[in-house]
Formats: C-alpha cells, sequence, structure tokens
C-alpha cells in the first residue's frame, strides 16, 4: 500500500481562518488515521500581500490547536526557480504556449464581453514559432498559459463530492507563469503536489473548479494524479459564506475570546464530519480512530457560535483545576486583574472552582465574574431594576452586613441561617434578601450559590459590600425607582 501524504497549504496573506483551520484539522486526522504524513508548505508567491508575522500568526495558530506536521514547513518563496524550470519544459513539449496579451488588452476583451462568461480568446495560441521567437527577441513580455486539448473531457472521482466531469473545451487557456516570472497557483501547487509526493489532496470545495485544470498539468507533467477530497463550505448562520460580518472568522480570535483548543478542534471537526456514534463530545483520539473522508458531507456546514459557546463550557467544566487555574491566571492578567482578592493560593483555587460550571469561556472569569477578582465592579443594570426596588433594602443591607459581622462563626451554613433569620425578623421574604444580596456581592444577578459566594469572599469583604451597596441605595435612591 502507498504511504499517505497529505498537505497543508496556506497563504500568509490573512490569518488563519476557520474553514482554513477544518482544512488542516481534516488533514490532520486523515494522516493519522492512515499513520501517514502531514507536509506544511506555505503558499507565498503572492509577494505583494504575504507578509511574514501572517506565518508566524499561522503557525502559532496551529501549534495552539496542536496540529503537529511532520515535514516542512516549506516555503514556495523558495521554490520559484523550479517553477519556473517547470513552465519552461511545458513549452517545450507543446503543452503551454507564450502569451504576450497585454493585461489593457485583456481587460478590454474581458469589458467588451457585456457581463457574458468570457475565456480567453486564444489569441497567442497558434502563433507561428518564428512569430514568438520574434517577440522575444524583440524583449517583448509575455506570460506563459497552459494549452488545453481542444477535444475530449477531463473527470476524476472526488472523496466528498462523487464523479466530476467536465468538458475540455469548457476551459481556458491558463496562466501558469505570469510575466514578472511570478507563478499562479495552479502551476506551484501541481508541482509542489508532484515533488513533494503527495497521495491525498484535501482542500476545501471552492478549489474543485480549479482540479480539472490541475489535472491537465499533471497529466502534461506525466505524473499520477493524487486522490482528490474536497471539503464542504462553511456558512454563516445566514447561510451565507462565512465572513467577517458574522463576527470573529480567525483561530485567533477564538483564542482571545476565551475558547479552549480542545473545544474549537472538536466543533470544526463536526462542520462536515459526523462520528459513528454521532455524539457531540468527541475527544481527539476517538477522532482519530474514526475519521473517514467518505463520511464526510457535502452539504454545506453552518457555524453556530453559540453552538461553539456551549462546547466549549462542556469542555470547561471538565478541566482539572490544575490546567485552568493558570489559564484563568492567564485571561485575569490580560484584563488587567492581576491582583486576586484571594488571601492564599488555596483561597483562589477554590473561587476559580466555584466559577467552573458556570464558566462559558474563559472571558467569563474576567468579565461576569470580575467581582470576585477585584473590588472594582459595576453593578449590573437588569440587576438593579428586577432585585433592588425594594424600599426597606437601603437598611435591610446595613443591618444584614451588622449582623454577620458579630457572628462567632462565618461559613456558609451559618451565614444563610443568619440571613434566613434575619428576614424572618424583618418580615421579609428570604428570597428578597438573597437576591439583593448577590447583586451587592456580585453585581450580576446571577451568580454561584450566595452563601458560598460569602464564603470565597470572605468575612470582611462581605460585610463591606453590603456596606457599599447599603450607601449606594442611599444615595441614589436606587431602590425607590
Amino acid at each position: 500500500m502507498t504511504d499517505i501524504r497529505v498537505r497543508f497549504a496556506p497563504s500568509p496573506t490573512g490569518y488563519l481562518h476557520v474553514g482554513g483551520a477544518r482544512t488542516a484539522l481534516y488533514n490532520w486526522l486523515f494522516a493519522r488515521h492512515m499513520k501517514g504524513v502531514l507536509i506544511l508548505r506555505i503558499e507565498d508567491t503572492d509577494a505583494d500581500r504575504s507578509r511574514p508575522e501572517l506565518t508566524t500568526a499561522i503557525l502559532e495558530s496551529l501549534k495552539w490547536l496542536e496540529l503537529d506536521w511532520d515535514e516542512g514547513p516549506f516555503h514556495q518563496s523558495d521554490r520559484l526557480d523550479r517553477y519556473r524550470a517547470l513552465a519552461a519544459k511545458l513549452q517545450q513539449t507543446g503543452h503551454a504556449y507564450p502569451c504576450f496579451c497585454t493585461p489593457d488588452e485583456l481587460q478590454a476583451k474581458r469589458s467588451s464581453a457585456a457581463g457574458r462568461p468570457w475565456k480567453y480568446d486564444g489569441t497567442c495560441r497558434n502563433l507561428s514559432e518564428s512569430e514568438r521567437q520574434k517577440r522575444i527577441a524583440e524583449g517583448t513580455s509575455y506570460a506563459v498559459r497552459f494549452r488545453i486539448p481542444e477535444t475530449g473531457v477531463t473527470d476524476f472521482e472526488d472523496q466528498v463530492f462523487g464523479h466530476i466531469r467536465i468538458e475540455n473545451q469548457e476551459l481556458e487557456d491558463f496562466v501558469l507563469l505570469r510575466s514578472d516570472g511570478q507563478p499562479t497557483y495552479h502551476l506551484s501547487v501541481v508541482t509542489d503536489d508532484v515533488e513533494m509526493r503527495v497521495t491525498h489532496v484535501v482542500r476545501g470545495a471552492d478549489h474543485l473548479s480549479n482540479t480539472p485544470k490541475q489535472i491537465l498539468v499533471y497529466r502534461a507533467m506525466g505524473a499520477s494524479l493524487p486522490t482528490f477530497a474536497h471539503l464542504p463550505l462553511i456558512l454563516g448562520p445566514d447561510k451565507q459564506r462565512l465572513s467577517k460580518r458574522h463576527g470573529a472568522t480567525s483561530v485567533g480570535a477564538y483564542r482571545d475570546q476565551g475558547i479552549l483548543p480542545e473545544a474549537l478542534v472538536n466543533f470544526l471537526a463536526l462542520l462536515g464530519w459526523t462520528p459513528p456514534g454521532g455524539e457531540e463530545i468527541v475527544s481527539r483520539d476517538a477522532m482519530v480512530r474514526d475519521f473517514d473522508l467518505t463520511t464526510v458531507s457535502k452539504s454545506n456546514a453552518v457555524f453556530d457560535p453559540e453552538k461553539l459557546a456551549w462546547m466549549n463550557s462542556q469542555y470547561l467544566r471538565g478541566l482539572s483545576l490544575d490546567r485552568l487555574i493558570p489559564l484563568v491566571e492567564e485571561e485575569l492578567k490580560s484584563a488587567g486583574l492581576n491582583s486576586t482578592l484571594a488571601a492564599s493560593a488555596e483561597g483562589f483555587r477554590e473561587t476559580v472552582a466555584l466559577l467552573q460550571p458556570r464558566a462559558r469561556t474563559l472571558k467569563d472569569f474576567s468579565q461576569g465574574s470580575r467581582a470576585f477578582f477585584t473590588d472594582e465592579f459595576d453593578y449590573a443594570p437588569e440587576a438593579r431594576k428586577k432585585f433592588w426596588k425594594e424600599p426597606s433594602l437601603p437598611g435591610l443591607l446595613g443591618n444584614l452586613a451588622d449582623r454577620i459581622e458579630k457572628s462567632d462563626t462565618f461559613d456558609p451554613e451559618t451565614t444563610e441561617k443568619i440571613l434566613r433569620g434575619f428576614a424572618e425578623e424583618n418580615g421579609v421574604k428570604a428570597g428578597l434578601l438573597i437576591n439583593a444580596t448577590r447583586v451587592a456581592l456580585t453585581g450580576q444577578a446571577v451568580a454561584p450559590g450566595l452563601f458560598d459566594v460569602m464564603k470565597v469572599l470572605g468575612l470582611k469583604r462581605t460585610v463591606e459590600r453590603l456596606r457599599g451597596a447599603s450607601n449606594y441605595l442611599s444615595e441614589s435612591g436606587a431602590a425607590s425607582q
């Protein structure tokens, strides 16, 4: 059996898009499932748009996702002479020819098509050899075009989309080498895939139209064809192609939003593939064991941010505290919360453990749960409106603070007993005080159990925040509004 060799070939003209990440993942899963080789190739022949810092960012995103590669990274910019040599060879064998048409001439022809489909009309295809040599000797610049066979069909079996067939007469003589000596995608990708012995080309369905052209180049080079598998597109919730208007689209952006790499990998894996058991939370080992290109759906996948957030919450809940705590510390630091309210490492650990079951992303620790890590937090307007309506709350919260402060014991059982007894004495429902106190301590309408919150905040801060809320309500008259 032929050794399996696949490649992921991003272009450093932008950050790693989630669509590219899904392609990288499927190549990685297939290579690992088949015990094959994954090649990383940087397609940076677009000198005007390719940037080294974007290459670095792409590599960092792949490493963050733990998608390791076996060979590379190879840079196409290091192989320009090889592409030019192949273009020259294809001219020698009659599979390509010099095209002297200028960009302005080609644009004029496109414009004259008046919106109708246009393809290159073969102006330079049948020039005599003497005419070609004359123009070259005169210094006329030229591109190199591939000579499409005038008859016949080009077809192939795609692992996802099945049998694909196109009449050669529908194809145009496409450019292999531009007049400035830069290779086009068709030339560079086929040259590299042949010379790197790629057996399976796994890429997005937007490349389906390129494949017949590239098959013709393979054949002109006398090379055997790889197996092709084109992956369905990823759409936004509105069923339009995923773009920046849908929000974050790069791997780095989701990392910055507090998404875990294992959650993003799991989510991306299911955008076009379903495990045999149909489960939604799938371990990486299970993905490697079960992944099969022939079971990838040909239907476009929909990127649902809410589904990703849910999946991330499942992974967050399953993390060990030893893994989670450094991630929370990093998130707090990035949010400018360099110190915590906890008096000890154990106190910080207890706080993180309390918040962990409710967190959807790492951002929740620095945003919705900000009050657990700093005294500088706001009372959420919706929480004030809902739970601070009772006019007697300023006095109740202040007196509750006094009652708690005088207690000989400070633990969840004792503070709950104090609050409920205090509510009964004052003829109010315990729920009123519980909800109002939650807002006073956390600024939020929803938080972990109130008496556990008191425990991790400690006696001093619990009392201070109750009194602070009492003063806030008294001064602003918020409770009577």
